[in-house]
């Protein structure tokens, strides 16, 4: 299926979950926040939310500085 991952567009294994796909996606383990289709997606919920052909992921990163 096709979803879009911070603007690119990708295809992923149907019933790929949004813990699944921020692994694909990034090593990064802290400092993650992740939105599909606009809506914020709570840490604790990752594993359980699957996502669906044509959804719109943002995977997003803190960073530090002043």
């Amino acid at each position: 299926m096709d979803v879009t991952v911070n603007g690119a567009a990708r295809t992923v294994d149907v019933g790929l979950s949004v813990a699944d796909l921020v692994r694909e996606v990034t090593t990064q383990q802290r400092g993650l926040a992740v939105a599909v289709n606009g809506e914020v997606v709570p840490r604790t919920g990752w594993p359980d939310t699957a996502l669906r052909d044509g959804d719109r992921v943002e995977v997003l990163s803190a960073a530090q500085g002043g």
